[in-house]
């Protein structure tokens, strides 16, 4: 700051760094320590690097308008009030900004809504340079609380400290301890949660899911990573962190349609993409038209619940596919029977797709003796240029199961790509040896873009429209 600064006793000023673009604040010369409302207080991080985040309501006259903010705790001090009252409040760093003028300030955190100004402003806030006339308002730019409704939209708030969870039951696996580093690079805290111990408490007032006997903190995001075995139980409990409001990397409606081969293939031939010709069938005895269906021998047969290639047979010969239909029926088991692409030669492609990009793409081909191109299964991976027909074809099957991040198979065939399966949960190891790029980072940038900064509380704006309705009659 170069120039001089006049101050009224009121003015209006930005904290950028908290995502508050315009606030009326009051200055206090006769106070010490600076506050600024907030409520929902939530310690979290770890205790050699504390963290806060909270929610702040910057119209009083709005309380619609919640922004959650997130900082660095640099202290836990004792501040006694005007009217006396002490608390034990956090006290964290942040940039205040005026007129073009911006410095560090240390601000207490505290409950301010019987007040009449959102922040208050105290003399160890106040450069040398920074002169206050008790008797003049507003001698700096006016501000409006509108900006909240045009900036910081999707991707435009600046970035703060997030609290992610991993929705997991192998929280030591390689996907999950790639994503963990990643967003601890970031400045995050990532947290994992086992899916199986998790209960909820459903209800429209205050929904909550607990954990070994008590309820979960806020998160700002949630990844899921659910085992194909719980699959079920696992959407439940993504779904009830989508109604609590949190951010969760893939909707549980998604998971659910990729995970359902056949829901899947039914939406994907909705959008008209390509894929292998394919009969679905449990009980029907009629076996050669089942195979007729997908244009003969040889065939692959795949049981419903199928994952990393188990479950998953060829039949080379019409025999061999009658014999094994017949036996898969005799399971009394849901399966799908495919046409067995020739030209793919034991290979396909693993597109990965995050938030509406194809970020990385490699070849699997199949281990000798081995149809199945599953690394799980020997197969071997290496790094594959796409066709833009192949690029648009993953992008539109990820759109298609409403899915933020995928990994998208495809085959390589005669008549164009076809895609074999979208995986909701794909893990990263492969696809980062392969392409040899950071793609755990890719998804935590991801959740940054996507969580929200400023939030227009749907409850509260009901409660402020019956209110309005109210006051007419």
């Amino acid at each position: 700051m170069t120039n001089s600064l006049n101050l009224g006793w009121e003015e209006w000023v930005a904290l950028p760094d908290l995502a508050l673009p315009a606030i009326k604040a009051k200055i206090d010369t006769g106070a010490r320590t600076s506050a600024l409302h907030a409520v929902a207080i939530e310690p979290f991080g770890a205790e050699k690097n504390p963290q806060v985040r909270f929610i702040m309501h910057p119209d009083p006259d709005d309380p619609t308008i919640e922004v959650i903010c997130s900082a660095k705790v640099v202290d836990r001090r004792m501040v006694t009030s005007s009217n006396g009252y002490s608390e034990n409040r956090y006290v964290i760093k942040t940039t205040i900004e005026i007129n073009g003028h911006d410095w560090p300030v240390e601000v207490s955190l505290t409950n301010r809504e019987t007040m009449g100004y959102r922040m208050l402003i105290g003399r160890s806030a106040l450069k040398q340079d920074i002169s206050v006339s008790p008797g003049q308002s507003f001698q700096q730019p006016i501000l409006d609380y509108a900006s909240y409704k045009k900036k910081y939209r999707k991707g435009g708030a600046p970035r703060r400290p997030l609290r992610i969870g991993i929705l997991t039951q192998e929280p030591q696996n390689f996907s999950n301890t790639r994503m963990i580093a990643a967003a601890e690079a970031r400045g995050h805290v990532i947290e994992p949660i086992s899916t199986s111990r998790c209960f909820m408490a459903i209800n429209n007032q205050q929904p909550e899911v607990h954990y070994d006997g008590k309820p979960l903190p806020r998160y700002d995001a949630i990844i899921p990573r659910i085992g194909s075995k719980i699959t079920f139980y696992g959407m439940a409990v993504v779904r009830q962190f989508e109604s609590m409001g949190v951010y969760c990397l893939n909707p549980a409606i998604g998971i659910g349609c990729s995970r359902d081969k056949l829901l899947a293939h039914q939406i994907l031939a909705q959008h008209k993409l390509g894929m292998p010709n394919t009969a679905f069938a449990k009980s029907s005895r009629d076996t050669e038209g089942i195979i007729d269906l997908v244009g003969g021998a040889p065939v692959v047969v795949k049981l419903l619940e199928s994952t990393q290639g188990k479950g998953v047979v060829l039949a080379d010969s019409r025999k061999a596919a009658t014999a094994l239909v017949d036996a898969f029926r005799g399971l009394d088991a849901h399966f799908l029977v495919q046409e067995f692409v020739k030209e793919a030669k034991g290979s396909d492609i693993r597109c990965f797709v995050v938030d509406g990009k194809v970020v990385g793409a490699m070849m699997r081909t199949a281990k000798a003796g081995e149809f199945r191109s599953n690394i799980h299964q020997g197969g071997s991976a290496r790094k594959v240029r796409l066709t833009k027909e192949e690029r648009v074809s993953a992008l539109k099957a990820a759109k298609a199961l409403k899915l933020n991040v995928a990994g998208v198979d495809i085959l390589r065939s005669d008549t164009g790509p076809k895609i074999l399966e979208v995986n909701s949960s794909p893990g990263l190891q492969g696809i980062e040896k392969a392409t040899g790029k950071d793609i755990a980072t890719t998804i935590i940038e991801c959740i940054e873009n996507n969580v929200g900064t400023v939030f227009h509380s749907p409850i509260k704006q009901a409660r402020k429209r019956v209110a309005k309705k109210t006051v007419k009659k």
